[in-house]
């Protein structure tokens, strides 16, 4: 079947979650590539992968392509379903005979509710979909085909669900795929060096963190590797193959789990001498982060969370706040750049907690931050811990253009303080003297990065107008139930 992966227009910048931890639109305008939509399109030769948001493909447009195709694959997330239900929809009705298959969280947590959505989803594919979405388009039937939910005799069939994917050397390169279907100069991420390309050399997660969407609903717990020369033929590929191409990036869950794993494939990427990044527990020792920046290491990104031990043993991170602060110090003296993320919100957390974090955050000075409120996702263990203790609202988790809003509150810290904590963390994190100098300085001297730096700081400054507005209105509303409950 002439088969159309579909990273479907939704919100303005936002990419439909692609490899972000958390789905939704960024302060400033980010592309991840849709990496788990080109694995089984470079399985089937007449395919092609549509990543409408980075290539400005237009709802109309995207809708247009439906007569070309016989089967459509949309990978949807929670934040943009509706517009993924009424985009098949669309593509549907000026395509009948077409089959429409959903990947991605929602369809892995709630088979039967999103083939509810619509009579237009054919079938959802649960976790990994790679060899599944081969198998239907080369006219397996779907009671043949693990892990797939489908419509059967008026109710559902739910097919056992399919081991992991073990062998990932015998998945094809998604590089080749970029190369076929997209263009990589679309693709951009703040901190990294643009042009970039991303890839994965492992999937899955051992570690167990609360709040994270991708092992618990996606790619599961077990580690699973490449092989170190798989990995590193596909990065001399990519390096012949992207003319201008500045970085890779490495985007497992954790890139450096194990300490002789990430030596031996370090060993053979110095060869290659070139830029790569990629992501990081703290619990990395001295050593491996050696041996990664010899290799050509520059950028780290590291989920520090929370500055509060209690709230990391909260979502069970695995590590400790001394660890963070010896991690750090070792990059700095390797010369390694972080990027640390921080999460607003998580289990446990107070005014006091918060603080600890913005002073923890300033006291590790990394080059530069992310400041997330914590989602709670359905088929997370924080999603469950919110529900259970009657934490969670029915508001949206996010605004009209898909920037995070919290759609939980505890007692003593509601919805409008979490947003207006993030702007307080991101303020007293960057307006300190020397970050400021920090970046001028980076942007004298470079015309990109100065570029860059004026377009992220307008982006930046807008969304934090509109939340400040969204912190006002939030109060307002709660000064007049006050007001109400006074009979005043």
């Amino acid at each position: 079947m002439r088969t159309l992966f579909l990273n479907p227009p939704s919100f303005e910048g936002f990419d439909g979650g692609a490899g972000s931890r958390w789905p939704a639109s960024r302060e400033i305008e980010s592309y991840w590539y849709p990496v788990w939509l080109c694995y089984p399109a470079g399985m089937l030769p007449d395919s092609k992968v549509l990543d409408a948001p980075p290539h400005k493909v237009s709802i109309d447009q995207t809708v247009q392509m439906a007569s070309d195709y016989e089967l459509l694959v949309l990978f949807t997330s929670t934040p943009g379903f509706h517009v993924d239900v009424k985009i098949a929809e669309m593509m549907r009705d000026l395509n009948p005979k077409m089959k429409v298959a959903f990947v991605g969280p929602p369809g892995t947590i709630e088979p039967e509710a999103t083939l509810r959505a619509s009579t237009a989803i054919d079938f959802v594919v649960k976790r990994e979909f790679d060899y599944q979405i081969r198998d239907f388009a080369q006219g397996k039937p779907l009671d043949e085909i693990p892990s797939v939910v489908f419509r059967k005799n008026g109710g559902f069939q739910n097919n056992p669900d399919a081991p992991v994917i073990e062998d990932l050397d015998a998945l094809p390169w998604v590089t080749k795929t970029y190369k076929r279907d997209l263009d990589f100069r679309r693709y951009n991420v703040p901190f990294l060096l643009y042009p970039y390309l991303s890839m994965y050399t492992s999937r899955g997660c051992p570690a167990q963190c609360t709040f994270c969407l991708w092992p618990q609903t996606h790619s599961g717990h077990r580690w699973r590797l490449r092989s170190s020369d798989d990995i590193v033929n596909e990065c001399r590929y990519a390096l012949e193959n992207f003319p201008g191409l500045k970085e890779i990036f490495f985007d497992d869950d954790t890139f450096n789990y194990q300490k002789a794993r990430t030596i031996e494939l370090c060993s053979k990427l110095k060869k290659l001498n070139f830029t790569w990044s990629c992501t990081s527990r703290v619990t990395t020792d001295y050593d491996t982060l050696k041996a990664m920046k010899d290799a050509g290491c520059r950028l780290l990104i590291v989920g520090y969370e929370s500055g509060d031990q209690q709230i990391l043993k909260n979502i069970k991170k695995g590590a400790t706040i001394d660890m963070a602060r010896r991690f750090t110090a070792n990059c700095k003296k390797l010369g390694l750049v972080i990027h640390g993320d921080f999460i607003v919100g998580l289990p446990g957390e107070t005014h006091e907690t918060i603080r600890k974090s913005i002073d923890f955050a300033k006291e590790l000075d990394v080059e530069t931050i992310q400041v997330s409120i914590g989602h709670p996702y359905p088929g997370t263990e924080f999603y469950d811990h919110v529900k259970k203790n009657g934490l969670i609202t029915l508001d949206s988790m996010t605004d009209d253009t898909g920037h995070q809003l919290p759609n939980y509150s505890y007692p003593g810290l509601d919805k409008a303080e979490l947003v207006d904590w993030v702007e307080r963390f991101y303020g007293e994190f960057y307006f300190r003297p020397k970050v400021a100098f920090r970046l001028i300085r980076k942007a004298m001297f470079n015309g990109e990065d100065r570029r860059r730096l004026y377009k992220e700081a307008r982006e930046y400054l807008a969304l934090r107008s509109k939340r400040k507005q969204y912190v006002k209105d939030q109060n307002d509303e709660k000064d007049r139930a006050a007001v109400l409950s006074t009979g005043d």
